[in-house]
């Protein structure tokens, strides 16, 4: 690998965005699609896409909708914002409406709108999707790791919220719980949720709960924590994770009633910016969000396929010393290669980073290293993203079969055949 791009591992947090990287997941995509355009064999592990395709009925409903042209209300049409409230109580048990709901152009936009609005420091849990600290730093606002382990699945313990919010608890906070979660595929169990909330409720925290993946909890059992801690809650979620339709950049903030002054602060600087969503998308986002059979079979056949395609690569893995907790939703794992610390040693390899450029460089496989994360340099961890393959294809496949029915080996090996054959390649030079 050219070392000119070194850098762009990097998550550079001053004010001045000059010189400052691409986001990491986007970097190493456009890096894979110009090594393949070379001739180069390359395993994309790197950027998190859905492989799915958006379900028919939402596509159609978009056919329909194409000639909306006409600007759209800041916060949203309020047919959709009325249909993700909706969404939210039939699936969470909360009451929301569409006063409670802000439509942007992704859930990364309004993510970024809500560290601009609120003046607070951000606590975000490591590892952590790549975007998160990089939003804050931009903005000019404190960033406070919170430390997770192996050891605990890298799960936020509620001892840990609590350690960091009272060293000074006058101090308003933005506390960012993702589950399941970017990059480690783990979720919460209810029980661990409680404990979260009475936290953050001991603290008047707002707490942001990235629930972008909870749809593709394997079980079809998400619960959001806004259940247990409904006054200082924002549901982030959008249709680019579980509706694969990540490329048509619509996400949803859910607030409660008490934070309305912060959803119109937010609306505010919406006008300014991006001023609304795109019309025809809004409109067919409604269908999604109002969910149904046809969804609610897409869901199950998506789960099932990705819950077996996780748990093969993590025995994969496994096997060769890798260590992952079991994934438990989404469509990642979160790979920690100490194990292996005396053979890359002989590589020369002492960081995330080095480690996951001589994997590209030497055996086509792209992953992304923890220090993006925000892991330390030294620990050898990185996420994989197992969505390489033909959704379109295998979805149809998994469709054909008995609603229950487990996909097995058989079937992996026939719809993933090349991400499998990437997580080989992995194992081998790992074992060299």
């Amino acid at each position: 690998m050219n070392n000119n791009h070194r850098n762009n591992f990097d998550i550079s947090l001053n004010l001045n965005v000059r010189g400052v990287p691409l986001s990491a997941t986007l970097w190493i995509n456009e890096l894979s699609n110009k090594l393949k355009k070379e001739g180069k064999k390359i395993y994309k592990f790197g950027l998190g896409q859905s492989p799915f395709p958006v379900p028919t009925s939402v596509i159609e409903e978009l056919k329909v909708n194409a000639h909306q042209k006409d600007y759209l209300e800041v916060k949203g049409l309020y047919k959709l914002r009325e249909a993700v409230g909706e969404y939210h109580s039939r699936r969470n048990s909360i009451q929301r409406s569409a006063k409670n709901v802000l439509i942007g152009p992704g859930s990364k936009e309004l993510m970024f709108l809500l560290q601009f609005s609120y003046y607070g420091d951000l606590l975000i849990p490591t590892p952590s999707w790549v975007s998160y600290a990089p939003q804050a730093g931009f903005i000019g606002r404190q960033i406070h790791w919170i430390n997770t382990t192996e050891k605990n699945k890298w799960r936020l313990l509620p001892s840990e919220l609590d350690k960091i919010c009272k060293k000074d608890n006058s101090r308003p906070r933005i506390v960012i719980l993702n589950y399941p979660s970017n990059p480690t595929g783990v979720t919460y169990s209810i029980d661990e949720l409680k404990d979260l909330a009475s936290v953050a409720r001991k603290y008047k925290v707002i707490l942001l709960s990235d629930e972008i993946y909870g749809e593709l909890n394997f079980e079809g059992k998400h619960v959001s924590i806004a259940k247990y801690y409904p006054e200082g809650t924002i549901i982030s979620s959008g249709l680019s994770k579980w509706c694969g339709a990540g490329g048509w950049r619509l996400g949803t903030f859910t607030f409660p009633q008490s934070l309305t002054w912060l959803m119109d602060a937010m609306a505010s600087l919406a006008s300014e910016t991006f001023t609304s969503t795109s019309s025809p998308i809004q409109y067919a986002a409604i269908r999604a969000f109002r969910g149904g059979v046809d969804i609610e079979r897409y869901l199950q056949n998506t789960r099932r396929i990705l819950k077996a395609v996780g748990l093969k690569i993590h025995k994969d893995l496994n096997k060769s010393g890798v260590l992952s907790p079991i994934p438990e939703g989404a469509f990642y794992m979160f790979a920690d290669f100490k194990k292996h610390s005396a053979f890359l040693k002989k590589k020369g390899i002492s960081t995330s980073e080095e480690l996951t450029k001589q994997l590209l460089e030497e055996m086509g496989v792209a992953i992304l290293p923890g220090s993006v994360f925000g892991r330390p340099p030294n620990e050898l961890t990185a996420r994989i993203a197992y969505v390489d393959f033909d959704g379109a294809k295998a979805l149809a496949a998994a469709e054909s079969l008995p609603p229950h029915q487990k996909i097995d080996d058989a079937f992996l090996q026939v719809h993933c055949s090349h991400m499998l054959e990437g997580i080989s390649a992995l194992c081998k030079w790992i074992k060299k």
